[in-house]
């Protein structure tokens, strides 16, 4: 031909690895970028003269080459050493897990009821099978920019470190693909505006108009870059409606790495896998395509039904939060990565427990908004077995309660086990815009059922809004001692029902004062700007109206509390000793209130309201438990934990009650090996000393 290849590259402002693979035969020139290699070279356009021929390549729909496309340098000389979006997130697979699916719910296709489907895919690669994939992903392209990036000292060059040896020296990596199934997938032009360019193109701008959406920061597609160690995404979408006159197999990668220097040639950051598009004004740039099936399953991009959504693949997936917890490192054994496996597997199926239990739920005629579920390969071969994630297992007694709301079979008042009370609560949305004014008060309704020991901790209050992913869970305060264990859920916006009043403005009040991780509600810049400083006021009134509710619901009758004490109640007994000085007319705080258990293990556990004499002074006092037996001196036993339920603190053993506090409850759990006798055999004596200093 008279020219190499990389003065053709330079002639035709394209890439030398694009050159390669016209001669190697893996792809032809699209038409138009094919009559100017002819030009270039002074052959006849029909010989196709030093380019490799098969029976595909003469078609124009068959595929064209697929190359990586990095980012030139800016030419001012700014540098980027990562994505700052990225950093918003830790590299948590209960993060992802949280992120991913609110975007997959937030895109459920609307036009028919049927929940959306997400499936975890964990899949580990070594020897052959990860060979296949380097060649798949065109690792040749690549490895000269990963050794730049992973030689500079910085945070994001020490993560890609460590998957590279990770990848090229213990030969395994491990891929991470998200799928959602009738959702709308990655609709939309390859630049323009739309759900691809925003999520392939794009930082920090969110698609999503519906005012009962998760997200609202554009920030939660990032957990997917961050959760890999190489910063490699690849993705496969399904179309809802089509582009380009296709709707399956939309291919493309994006690579996120720092600022580097690769042969003499600085680039910017991040980088595309794609083909080549002539209609671009930089010939190098690289767009989507409509891949056949045998590349799309080289790539381990293969969508199990044709239904729409997208497959996101994270290449190198890496969870800090569970290697931080075995002190796991890079040197470790082979059985280290099958229990890193293991877990990794373990933590998104508690996480999506946790934070879609709700989402999951379907009651009367309402079908639940999500399915997920959790499957981890090796080899290609199933190495855990999948795992449907299912509600009543993870959140029994708050699944238990919005199944009966959606059903409506809630009552008013508990009076039997396994009831779920539902009582409303007012929220009172603020105007737009600084105003003073209400505008409108939304009925959140809040439902209040009987815990259960797989619910974690007891007496929590649970809140969400439209999409029925957990927000945040608090406790509420100031219970009376001897309150049966509950759990409530708040339903907020248009959670508590389309029909609820101003559900629409509430959605959208208190979706603006959710931080980018929506795990709680409050002040935020967003919220300030929208509505007013003190507009944060009305969801801290919401949650005093709340609390104010549940204890209404769970409060125990003085005349139940006081009538027909149980065969433990018996053997408690709060001891009057008196204090060892007295200070003029100020009495110290004293025992109102004891409950007591006998735990399998033979400890004591109590719970037990102090309380406090008025005054603005701070008192120290030591409790003391000692077992009641038939004869001789009460012995005293130590105490295994003491733990501060509400106004006061423990200070080595010692119970310290603020200044202004009138009521405080604390819990203690005996030490069984200090016990002389059985539990079982004997009572309990709880004394309440004055601390050395006790009065402060």
């Amino acid at each position: 031909m008279g020219t190499n290849e990389s003065e053709l590259a330079h002639r035709l402002a394209v890439t030398r690895a694009l050159v390669e693979a016209w001669l190697d035969g893996r792809s032809m020139p699209d038409p138009d970028l094919l009559t100017r290699v002819h030009e270039t070279l002074g052959v006849d356009a029909k010989s196709k003269q030093g380019f490799a021929s098969g029976p595909d390549q003469s078609d124009a729909s068959s595929e064209t080459s697929i190359v990586w496309y990095h980012r030139p340098g800016h030419d001012d000389g700014g540098r980027e050493f990562g994505n700052a979006a990225a950093f918003a997130f830790e590299a948590d697979l209960e993060v992802l897990a949280r992120e991913a699916t609110q975007n997959s719910l937030d895109e459920r296709d609307r036009r028919n009821d049927r929940p959306v489907r997400v499936r975890y895919t964990l899949h580990e690669l070594t020897g052959d099978a990860l060979a296949r994939f380097r060649t798949a992903i065109h690792w040749h392209d690549l490895h000269l920019h990963y050794e730049a990036a992973a030689a500079q000292d910085q945070k994001v060059g020490r993560v890609i470190g460590a998957g590279l040896r990770e990848m090229l020296e213990r030969d395994r990596l491990v891929l991470l693909r998200v799928d959602d199934y009738n959702a709308n997938g990655l609709t939309g032009d390859d630049y323009d505006d739309g759900r691809f360019a925003a999520v392939v193109r794009r930082q920090l701008e969110s698609r999503k108009s519906d005012v009962a959406a998760g997200g609202s920061y554009g920030l939660g597609k990032a957990t997917l870059w961050a959760t890999s160690r190489l910063g490699l995404v690849l993705i496969n979408s399904t179309l809802s409606e089509p582009h380009e006159g296709h709707t399956q197999r939309r291919l493309i990668g994006r690579l996120d790495l720092p600022w580097r220097e690769v042969d003499g040639k600085r680039f910017a950051g991040p980088a595309w896998f794609g083909q080549p598009d002539p209609g671009a004004e930089n010939s190098e740039v690289v767009r989507s395509w409509w891949a056949d099936e045998k590349t799309t399953e080289e790539l381990h991009l293969t969508r199990e039904r044709d239904d729409p959504g997208t497959s996101f693949l994270i290449v190198g997936a890496h969870d800090v939060a569970s290697l931080a917890g075995v002190g796991q490192d890079l040197e470790g054994d082979a059985a280290d990565d099958e229990d890193s496996l293991e877990r990794m597997h373990q933590r998104l199926v508690r996480a999506l427990g946790r934070n879609f239990w709700a989402a999951m739920t379907a009651g009367g005629d309402r079908r639940p908004l999500l399915e997920a579920s959790v499957r981890t390969l090796r080899n290609g071969v199933e190495y855990v077995e999948e795992e449907r994630v299912e509600p009543e297992v993870h959140q029994p007694a708050r699944s238990r309660a919005l199944q009966a709301f959606l059903s409506g079979t809630t009552v008013d008042r508990l009076t039997e086990a396994g009831q779920v009370a539902l009582v409303t609560v007012p929220l009172k949305v603020p105007e737009r815009d600084g105003l003073p004014e209400t505008a409108g008060e939304h009925r959140a309704v809040l439902l209040v059922t009987e815990a259960m020991d797989a619910d974690g901790k007891i007496n929590q209050v649970t809140a969400m809004r439209g999409n029925r992913m957990t927000v945040k869970t608090s406790w509420v305060p100031g219970l009376p001692v001897g309150t049966n264990p509950f759990q409530a859920v708040l339903l907020v916006g248009r959670a508590a029902g389309d029909d609820a009043p101003f559900a629409a403005e509430a959605e959208e009040f208190l979706r603006s004062s959710e931080p980018p991780e929506h795990n709680k509600w409050g002040q935020t810049e967003e919220l300030r700007m929208r509505y007013s400083p003190s507009a944060h006021r009305r969801i801290a009134a919401l949650t005093s109206e709340t609390n104010k509710a549940v204890h209404e619901l769970v409060a125990v009758s003085k005349e139940k509390k006081s009538g027909g004490p149980s065969r433990v109640s018996k053997r408690l007994k709060i001891s009057g000793k008196p204090v060892s000085r007295v200070r003029g007319t100020v009495t110290p705080p004293k025992l109102d209130d004891l409950d007591a258990v006998v735990d399998p293990s033979g400890a004591w556990q109590i719970t037990a309201e102090v309380k406090v004499p008025a005054g603005g002074d701070l008192w120290k006092m030591s409790p003391v438990a000692k077992l009641e037996v038939r004869s001789g001196p009460r012995p005293v036993v130590k105490w295994a934990e003491l733990v501060p339920v509400s106004n006061c603190e423990v200070v080595d053993g010692v119970l310290h009650f603020p200044p202004g506090s009138r009521r405080a409850v604390f819990r203690g759990v005996t030490d069984v090996s200090t016990h002389p006798v059985r539990a079982a055999l004997s009572g309990l004596v709880v004394e309440l000393h004055e601390s050395k200093g006790g009065l402060a």
